[in-house]
């Protein structure tokens, strides 16, 4: 049977799709009717239709609680990437080869710095002036999703394990080192052994204590036996990067991206090249996503430059 022939498909009513993904993002029935100008009854009946129609509960709507159920998690994800998907079709149907037009939209890390990344963009905005742009700053796993539920044209993030859902390129290799801030003791010290770092409080990032894409960097946290609990935390590197300098403890940065604060003597770096950390930053892509002319124009100039500039140019240190 193609998917089309399926009864469920015409028997949904898809408003009722548009006004569940409208609840779940407002966060509850009541923000949702005043986002969507309807009254609470009629979008707690719209919620109530649709779980009739699939079969499931899919929020827990007691008085002060609000959750999804897992199958309403489920259906959520569906539903907001195919009102993504729906949303893109003007920019899909008028999109021209002769004048390239429409929408990239980019998720990427807190910490994401690629002079090469930023050249293709640069020349391809040269190339392209009708295109426009957006871009989200957020956390690996967050990128991650983005992509998988077609909410954006590309990703730049850390990746832990492979994702059969996406596509992934390795767009830079990039090394992080340990740094401490103007006000800490081993601040501008040349020769720092090794065994003084132990017991010295440290900030991290987010994705370091979950156990997430920057695990490696927690490792090295724990290699230098730097304080088990940190002092700071946050999930972006402009904030990881204030609090070292703040003096709240001993972080890790892209060595590439600390370079002018240690140039401006804002940053002190604490390990020896040989003790750098390696770390890979991917591009990652829904191959299941209709790209319009822009993104795939977009795409096919981010391709050209990987296949064309070797990997040890694009690994920075």
């Amino acid at each position: 049977m193609r998917p089309y022939e399926q009864p469920f498909l015409w028997s949904l009513d898809w408003n009722l799709l548009r006004t569940f993904t409208v609840v779940v993002e407002q966060g509850g029935i009541t923000r949702a009717a005043d986002f969507l100008d309807l009254s609470q009854p009629t979008v707690s009946s719209a919620l109530k239709r649709l779980e009739q129609a699939v079969g499931h509960q899919l929020l827990d709507r007691r008085p002060g609680h609000f959750t999804l159920s897992t199958a309403g998690a489920a259906l959520y994800r569906e539903s907001s990437a195919m009102l993504d998907s729906v949303s893109r079709i003007p920019s899909l149907m008028v999109a021209s080869e002769k004048s390239i037009s429409g929408h990239v939209s980019l998720a990427a890390a807190s910490h994401v710095v690629s002079p090469h990344f930023d050249e293709v963009l640069r020349q391809f905005n040269a190339a392209h002036p009708d295109v426009t742009y957006s871009s989200v700053v957020t956390d690996s796993a967050d990128v991650l999703s983005r992509v998988r539920q077609n909410r954006a044209s590309l990703g730049i993030c850390l990746m832990r394990d492979e994702d059969l859902a996406v596509e992934s390129h390795v767009l830079y290799c990039e090394y992080f080192g340990l740094y401490c801030g103007p006000g800490h003791e081993l601040f501008g010290r040349t020769s720092i052994a090794i065994p003084e770092l132990a017991g010295r409080t440290a900030v991290s990032f987010q994705t370091e204590l979950e156990n997430g894409a920057l695990f490696r960097v927690r490792q090295l946290r724990e290699r230098f036996k730097l304080h088990p609990e940190p002092r700071g935390v946050s999930a972006n590197l402009l904030e990881v990067r204030r609090m070292i300098i703040a003096g709240l403890g001993i972080g890790a940065l892209p060595v590439h991206t600390a370079r002018a604060d240690v140039e401006s003597g804002l940053l002190w770096p604490l390990l020896p090249t040989s003790e750098l950390l390696p770390t890979e930053v991917h591009l990652v892509i829904n191959p299941r996503r209709s790209a319009d002319a822009a993104e795939a124009a977009f795409l096919r100039s981010i391709r050209s430059m990987l296949d064309t500039v070797p990997i040890a140019q694009r690994t920075y240190r």
